[in-house]
């Protein structure tokens, strides 16, 4: 074969590209079917981030592209043949008959078994399967779809008494009128439902349970941050372009981010023996999502004072620390001197410490940055419905919810780098900057028992602090995310240290 009957070849097997609507228009189909953009995600096996893409003016390409044209020329045809005239109108309502369509699954359709039951396509009532990546019940004897109103003809503002009711269709006409998709009552539904189901799945085995939501975790806090979203002011921009400082430089290496995780010990306690209280910081990484979090791609700026208006990393000389004997430095335990590239909390909190309130610095020096407009509140949705299932979880002592509740946040801050466990948002500077928001909330609860009178003794990653002092009338004792609790008690200085420990929770 010549080198140009192989390239005739491959040509032939390129066929044409599936025409695509405007990208206006596939966002105007998929909200007039209600369909979320997970739905449409999981139907064609994508992530909601890729269909947000697309609706923004990115293509599809190849298989994928012909299957989205397919559902977008599907939803246009469906809504094309609900406007027809009714061919026999009448007054009464009619229920439409369990034989008057078919929801069994053509031959070749895919079904899918439902963890969680889904609105049906046909009758929008929960169901346990999916098909062809649409929900719907397989026993016709199951769906009862709902005829829904059709428009009323357009008429004066007031309308008169005795004007009739819109009609419905009839059995004479084009059959029943299928029910869009409902929304569902909450995103914190969401983590109710899977509980149970998984529970029923299992019939009861909490052990058993508890292991298949572990794994199915990461998907879930995706799904739960999608349905969380809507209606949003702002989209998430899930695979933005990343600078080279937020990529590793190796495979099993790091960024050139550093996250401020604490990690110091007073280095001298006051003379005498002391009792020391380990305190538990409850829910760190839940509490940090409520952070000011970049909403597009980062841009890059010099020799700029900083916006508070904006949030990313930034190249800065650290200022002196000299209070390392009461308590510990904001960036953590350093080794190395000069410039380094820190998260937008660990900066806010230099400029706080340095400020005329504390004056406890001198403020940093901010060389360059990469930033974006931002919000503190973009996951603030997400935060409440995972802290309401932790808190609904505590009172009643379900133990299974709540490992679940802890491995949805904790997998989605760190799953959101260079992760091959979750595809579908590619941000490592937000999971940076949520770990840093969880040491700078740790060391603004160091800094508060130290102002308060308490001894600090410790202060180690997200969720540990030790101190010496009636620290209950500093902190709140209790579980919730806003309180601490003891995670080990001991003595320290002349003599013998002697623990006790209790059980601890992140």
């Amino acid at each position: 074969m010549s080198d140009f009957d192989a390239i005739d070849s491959l040509l032939a097997a390129v066929g044409p590209e599936a025409e695509l609507p405007a990208a206006r228009v596939r966002q105007e189909l998929r909200e007039r079917a209600r369909l979320s953009k997970a739905q449409v995600a999981r139907a064609l096996g994508v992530g909601p981030s890729t269909v947000a893409g697309w609706e923004g003016g990115r293509d599809p390409v190849g298989e994928i592209r012909t299957k989205y044209a397919y559902l977008l020329d599907g939803l246009a045809a469906k809504f094309a043949a609900d406007t027809e005239p009714d061919t026999a109108p009448t007054t009464e309502p009619v229920t439409p008959s369990a034989d008057s369509f078919s929801p069994e699954p053509a031959e070749g359709d895919e079904v899918e078994t439902l963890a969680v039951p889904e609105p049906c396509v046909m009758c929008g009532h929960p169901a346990g399967t999916r098909v062809a990546g649409f929900a719907q019940h397989l026993d016709a004897a199951d769906c009862r779809p709902t005829a829904t109103v059709a428009a009323p003809p357009a008429e004066p503002a007031a309308r008169p008494a005795n004007a009739q009711a819109p009609r419905r269709p009839s059995e004479g006409s084009k059959g029943p009128a299928r029910r869009a998709f409902q929304e569902p009552s909450g995103p914190g539904d969401l983590i109710g439902h899977a509980v149970k189901a998984v529970l029923a799945e299992h019939q009861g085995d909490v052990e058993a349970a508890t292991a298949a939501l572990l794994k199915r975790a990461i998907p879930d806090a995706m799904r739960l941050l999608d349905e969380s979203r809507k209606g949003a002011r702002y989209d998430v921009i899930a695979h933005p372009w990343i600078p080279d400082i937020l990529r590793k430089q190796t495979s099993r290496g790091a960024d050139q981010i550093w996250e401020a995780r604490p990690k110091w010990t007073r280095a001298e306690l006051p003379p005498g023996r002391h009792e020391v209280t380990a305190l538990d910081i409850n829910g760190a990484y839940l509490s940090a999502l409520k952070t000011h979090l970049p909403l597009g791609q980062l841009e890059h700026s010099t020799g700029l004072a900083h916006d508070r208006r904006r949030a990313g990393v930034h190249l800065i000389t650290p200022p002196e620390w000299e209070h390392e004997a009461v308590l510990p430095n904001p960036v953590g335990n350093r080794d190395e001197p000069g410039p380094l590239w820190v998260t937008e909390p660990t900066l806010r909190l230099l400029l706080r410490v340095s400020g005329p309130r504390y004056g406890l610095c001198a403020p940093p020096e901010i060389h360059e940055s990469y930033t974006s407009g931002a919000t503190e509140n973009l996951l603030e949705k997400f935060r409440i419905a995972l802290k309401d299932a932790r808190d609904t979880a505590i009172a009643a002592g379900d133990e299974v919810t709540l490992e679940y509740v802890k491995a949805m946040y904790s997998k989605f801050v760190s799953t959101m780098g260079e992760s091959n466990y979750n595809r579908e948002l590619y941000r490592p500077d937000w999971m940076h900057i949520i770990r840093s928001q969880a040491f700078a909330n740790l060391w603004l609860k160091a800094l508060k028992a130290h102002d308060e009178g308490l001894t600090v003794v410790r202060a180690m990653g997200t969720d540990e602090l030790h101190v010496i002092g009636d620290w209950r009338r500093v902190f709140p004792e209790g579980r919730g995310v806003t309180e601490v609790k003891v995670k080990d008690t001991y003595t320290a200085g002349t003599g013998t240290t002697e623990h006790t420990e209790t059980e601890g929770e992140e």
